[in-house]
């Protein structure tokens, strides 16, 4: 694997999926929950990988990284553009809606969820996610170029589980801090979420930009 992509797990994690780590952090049951989170965030980002190196093999490489052919090379400088265009829309659209804006309902019910409810949100989060789909066939189609295997992208899946699991390191090294300044940063978080979501648009931009 390209190592470049490596920063794509910053995108994969940017946004409700980090807000919902530090909120099971702040949950009744911090630890229990929390590694459920990390499960499900590990189990979806393996198998949307897999299913993304999948449908990389089947397009052929009709659509390269780092383009073999003049074709490629123009659909992919297409694709580029696109991109940009649609995450620039994105961060104007989530400026113009920052006085209305509000974070997701489901994610002041994690306040009281249990281990099963934290897998299934750690799955969704990354499954159910077009940025992170988008991520994640990006990274396929890096498999498919360098003719890599799962074990490939091994380096990416660990580098997206250690921020997941900033959130619960942090709590479990600081403890006593951690339980002050994580509501600090999850009511942060939640009443700028509109901030968040620019961000997210912002360092997707460049890395798209850069050749990710």
């Amino acid at each position: 694997m390209n190592l470049q992509v490596l920063p794509l797990a910053v995108t994969m994690m940017a946004g409700p999926q980090i807000m919902s780590a530090i909120v099971l952090v702040t949950a009744e049951r911090p630890v229990r929950v929390s590694a459920a989170f990390l499960v499900g965030v590990i189990v979806a980002t393996t198998v949307g990988v897999s299913i993304a190196g999948g449908v990389a093999a089947l397009l052929g490489g009709a659509v390269a990284i780092d383009g073999e052919s003049h074709e490629a090379s123009t659909l992919g400088k297409v694709i580029q553009i696109v991109l940009i265009g649609l995450l620039v829309l994105a961060a104007v659209k989530s400026y113009l809606g920052r006085k209305t804006a509000e974070p997701p309902r489901w994610l002041g019910a994690l306040l009281s969820a249990t281990p099963a409810t934290a897998l299934k949100t750690g799955l969704l989060v990354i499954l159910a996610m077009p940025s992170d789909i988008l991520v994640m066939l990006t990274v396929g189609m890096n498999l498919q170029h360098n003719r890599s295997g799962l074990s490939g992208a091994i380096p990416f899946i660990a580098a997206t589980a250690l921020i997941a699991a900033l959130p619960l390191l942090l709590y479990l090294v600081l403890r006593k801090r951690a339980i002050t300044a994580m509501p600090k940063v999850r009511d942060w978080m939640n009443t700028r979420s509109w901030l968040v979501n620019i961000i997210v648009c912002g360092i997707f931009i460049g890395l798209v930009a850069t050749g990710g």
